[in-house]
Formats: structure tokens, sequence, C-alpha cells
């Protein structure tokens, strides 16, 4: 057995040489494991801060006043649906057995091979860079809205110069501190995401207290220009307190032009960037190379935060719907703040949301880059990425992604970036839905997830979710996804890649082979359908070729085996002497260009051999056997 770990086989397998694999996911040198993070900390903070992004502030207005409370609780759903069924996925496939660092990555390449594994790995590492880059730029915008020079909001201070330039300055500075985080360590990342969390938590709860404390009240709107550049009076949004008229009328939707881009909104493009922002229930199993027990902290984790940021989301929406007039819905998507007993609490939340975002996403690609650098899938491309600091941590790799980061920032528009992301991370968690799908249909014997809610036909049900949501939210960013996907498993095939990994393909082909020789019924034969079987003995392979070619001819569709006889008793010998020679035989296959099986066998005549090989070959009586050789 290679020294090899998969999710597929036992905790703490032996290596060839009796020694325990590693697992962890840094490769720490010296038997320094990096592995100290707990269930909180690992998985539900930082699952939880990605998947609330910055959305939750300053999204939910946009949902409710276009969509009406009804429309945004069925997409929050079929949103959550979707991802509730690649959670079971992952629940399935990380509980059953030992899972290294790379997250999604090792799940998929252990489970579909190097060639998908890695190209799906590569593209849900860009995923992440593009991630971490979308919510640098969402805080650089959210912190302009207030204290840029250009702010039109009501509140504005302008104080901070604005333009191309300055963005990118801004960006990249707070790049840098994310980066420096990330850097230095797996530890101090964990420790600043629960201090973010503590700050969006009590930024969160400020939220939902202010809906109940804060009375009625008229909220200012950003002024619109008027025709030909003329002011127009101003206008005000309505915070009517509980109110069931005012829950009557936001029921419904009322899709109307989004104030900051002018563009008319409909079902789609909401339902876009509310699913958007759900888009992080891996966050968590891309930390599995420092978990203490990812097998049980990846499940766990998730499923905890998954339900917590779904009943946040289903309070908001409903809290908004009685509370607030359409106008301010979908005039002032950061009401939040107006309505706040302490405003400046809120804006806390939104700055620490998008810095622990981004953070997550950083350090996930990271991790990511990490595992496919120590797998040498992309050669010296990705050489640098294997440099880790004495306690395990990729630092390199971590430089390596902050780099590419500051690279995207260049972009400087969050609407360029944000649906190639969501189409990015759609096809990771398809891929995790098609690998538990291919596990279970093959049915592996070593497949035995203690994690049991789950079957096909949720992993079906996930791929299919995710292809449709993928196109749904851009044809454009689906299509090219998938063609690079296709471009680098290529790539990967003609590079070729470690063959110890295993691939569920075969597993696959396994079950259905055996499945159809169960249903094959000799004596439902005819002689309408006939085909020669052919056994071909071949004692000089050296001298065969022409005679395996020819045999080959003759087939016809039908069976045909090669075969040969060593000479010997097995009771007089240390070793079986014929194991070893499957492999030069099935080369001589491949050389020959044949469709043919191979049988060996050991006798002490070439006649009894013969009679072994037709007998294990299941040939029938009366077949032809070339170089004068026939069935008794």
């Amino acid at each position: 057995m290679a020294s090899e770990s998969s999710p597929l086989l036992a905790y703490r397998l032996l290596g060839e040489e009796g020694t325990a694999l590693p697992l962890n996911g840094a490769g720490a040198p010296g038997g320094a494991s990096p592995r100290k993070l707990s269930t909180f900390l690992g998985v539900v903070v930082p699952t939880v801060l990605s998947m609330f992004s910055i959305v939750v502030f300053l999204r939910i207005g946009f949902v409710v006043g276009h969509a009406g409370l009804l429309q945004a609780l069925a997409m929050l759903l079929v949103a959550y649906f979707i991802l509730a069924l690649t959670v079971l996925s992952v629940c399935a496939i990380a509980t059953n057995g030992a899972v290294q660092g790379g997250g999604a990555y090792f799940m998929i390449s252990r489970t579909l091979g190097p060639e998908v594994g890695g190209s799906i790995g590569l593209m849900f590492y860009l995923a992440n860079v593009c991630g971490c880059a979308v919510s640098l730029l969402g805080l650089v915008e959210s912190v302009l809205d207030v204290f840029g020079a250009d702010a039109t909001g009501p509140s504005g201070l302008r104080v901070l110069p604005q333009g191309y330039g300055w963005n990118l300055l801004y960006g990249s500075l707070l790049l840098g501190l994310v980066g420096g985080v990330c850097t230095l360590g797996a530890g101090l990342y964990a420790r600043a995401s629960f201090l973010t969390f503590l700050l969006v938590s009590g930024s969160l709860a400020s939220v939902l207290i202010s809906f109940v404390a804060v009375g009625p009240r008229d909220i200012p709107l950003t002024p619109r220009p008027g025709p030909n550049g003329s002011s127009l009076p101003p206008r005000f949004g309505h915070f009517t307190g509980f109110n069931s008229s005012t829950l009557k009328d936001n029921l419904a939707a009322g899709y109307a032009e989004d104030y900051t881009t002018g563009a008319m909104m409909n079902f789609a493009s909401v339902f876009a960037v509310l699913f958007n922002g759900c888009t992080g229930i891996m966050a968590g199993a891309n930390m599995s190379g420092e978990l203490k027990d990812p097998s049980r902290a990846i499940p766990l984790g998730t499923i905890v935060a998954v339900a917590y940021t779904f009943f946040v989301y289903v309070l908001l929406f409903f809290l908004s719907s009685f509370t607030c007039d359409r106008t301010l819905l979908q005039e002032d998507y950061g009401f939040f703040r107006a309505i706040s007993l302490w405003p400046p609490l809120v804006l806390i939340g939104i700055y620490a949301t998008a810095l622990s975002a981004s953070m997550s996403s950083l350090i996930g690609a990271s991790r990511i880059l990490h595992a496919l650098a120590r797998d040498d899938l992309f050669g010296v491309i990705l050489a640098p990425a294997k440099v880790v600091s004495r306690g395990g941590n990729p630092w390199a790799a971590v430089l390596y992604s902050w780099g590419l980061v500051q690279l995207v920032l260049l972009a400087g528009k969050l609407n360029t970036l944000a649906a190639v992301v969501t189409v990015f991370y759609l096809v990771a968690y398809a891929a995790v839905d098609l690998s538990c799908l291919s596990l279970e249909w093959a049915s592996a014997p070593n497949f035995r997830p203690t994690f049991s809610l789950f079957s096909w036909h949720t992993c079906l049900l996930g791929v299919a979710s995710c292809l449709l949501m993928m196109f749904l939210i851009s044809p454009g960013a689906a299509g090219g996804s998938l063609l690079l996907m296709g471009l680098l498993a290529a790539l990967l095939t003609a590079r070729g890649g470690p063959s110890s990994w295993g691939y569920v393909s075969q597993a696959l082909l396994f079950h259905q082979v055996r499945k159809y020789l169960l249903r094959l019924d000799v004596r439902k034969d005819h002689v309408k359908f006939w085909r020669p079987q052919l056994l071909l003995l071949v004692g000089n392979p050296r001298g065969a070729l022409p005679l395996l070619r020819l045999a080959n001819q003759l087939k016809k569709g039908g069976l045909y085996v090669l075969g040969h006889v060593t000479l010997g008793d097995l009771d007089s010998l240390p070793s079986d002497p014929v194991q070893p020679q499957y492999g030069a035989w099935l080369s001589l296959v491949d050389r020959a260009q044949v469709k043919a099986f191979v049988d060996l066998t050991l006798s002490p005549s070439v006649r009894q051999g013969a009679q072994h090989l037709l007998r294990i070959s299941g040939l029938e009586s009366g077949t032809l056997l070339p170089w004068g050789f026939r069935s008794s």
C-alpha cells in the first residue's frame, strides 16, 4: 500500500514501512502538529462569518424591499436547501476517514482522482482568492460611503479622498493587515476571528434590540438627481415600528430599479445577490489541516453554523418587513445604521464582517494552495508554496495568495467579480456532491461514513441544483468555468499524476460490470447473437505480436483471453511465480493495442495448464485454441 492516506481509508493507516501516516495538513516538520483548533473556533466561527459576509448588514433591505417577504423567504429556503445538500455530502466524506489539509480539494481529489481533483482544487483556490478581493472591495466601499470625500449619504463625514488610485491604496492596506494576520498562523487567525465574531454578534444584537426599542421615525434618503441635473426635494423613508399594515404592504414583490446601479431588478438578480452571501459553507472545511478532530469538527461545526445563519436571516427578514416601509427598504440598503440605538456599532459590525470574510478566504486559499503544492500536480509553478514554518504554518502559500489577491484588486469593481466568485464556489460544491454520489453508487466497501443522513438522491439533487444555479446566476461565467475545468483536467491528464490515490471510476466500472454479469444467463443464449470466444496460449511474448493482432481481428466483439502456462508446482516453490508477471503481460496488451484479458496459471504440464485456463476463463467447450491446443 502506498504511503498515501485517503478519506476513504481508516484512521491512522500505516504506510509501506509501518510508520503512521502524517495527518497534519501543513506538513509540519519534526513531528510538530499544527492541529490545535476546536470545533467552535476552527469551523463554527469562520463559517458563520463567511456566510454572513457583508450581506447581512447591507442587503437585507435590498432583498425584502424588491422581492417582498414571501418571495424573500422562498429565496432563502431554496438557497439553504442547495447548501444543505452539499453540507450532507461534506459531512459524509469528512466522517469516513482521515482528512488532511486542503479541505474540499483533498476530499475531491482522493475520490475523483488527481485530474478532476486538481482542476477543481485550483478553481476553488481562485474562488477564495477572488472572494477575498470581493470582501476587501466591499469593505472599501462601506468605508467610503461614510468617510469618503464624495459620499452622497446624508450622514457622510467626507474626510477620505476617493478615486481609483486611492481606492486601490485602501484595499492594499487592508489586504496587508489581513495577510499579516494569516501569515502569523492559524492560532492568531482563530483569535482574530473570535474577536470579530464577538463584534459582529454584538452589532447584530444591537440591531435586533433597535427594532423593538426605537420608535417610529422618518429617515432621510440619498438625494437623486432630477432631470437636467436639477436637484429634487428631500425624500424620506419611514420606520413605522411593528405595524400590521407595513407587513401587509411588504408581503408581495415590488421589483424596481436598484438605486445604486440603475438596473431593473427581478427574481433572478435578487436571488443571485442573496445566494452570493451564503456561499461560505466550506470555510470550516478549508481549515481541516489545523483542526484537532476534523472528522468530527467539520460536520458538527458546519451544521451548527448553517442553522444559526438561517435563523438570523429569517428573523431579520421578518423584523424588516414588520417595521420598514418599502421606500426605506428599496432606497437605503444600510438602514440598520439609521434605526440603531448606537449607529457606530453597526458600522463596526459591517467592517468586522467584511474583514473576517476576507481573512477566511485568504487563509482558506493558502491551505488549498499548500495542499496542491504538496501533491506536486502543477510542478515547479506551485513549488514555493510548499515552504512551511517550524510550527507547520504554510506562510509561503499565504504570501503567494496575497500577491494574487493584490492583482485581483486592480479590477476595482465589486460587481465584476461577484458572479465569477459565486460560480466557482458552486463548481466546488457540485464536485463535492459528485464525489459523494460516486462513492455511494460504487458501493465502495471502504465508504462507511459515521454520518448517515444522506443518500444518493440528496447527492444527485445537490449536483443538479448547483449546476442549475450556476447558469441562473451567470451563464457566461458558468460556461467559462466548466471550460476552464476541462482544460485543467486535460493538462493534468497529459502531465500524469499519482495513481496511489485511487479512482472511483474503477469502482463504478467494477460495480456495473458485476451487476450485468449477474444478469447474464447462459440458458438464454441464442445462435443469432453468438460471438466467438478465443483463448490464445502464448509461449514467447516477444515474437507473438502478429499473432495477438490476428486473433484480435478474429474475435469480432467476442471474448478474447491471452493465456500463459508457467511450469512448476506451488508446493515446492517459496512463492507464487505467476503473480509478479501480470504487469508485464498487461503492458504487452497495451503495446499490441488489442482488447484482451490476461489469465496466467501455474501447472505441472502445459496440457493441465490449458485445461485450467479454459475453466478459469469461463470459455465453453469446443473453443478454438491456436497452436494446436483443444479443450478436452
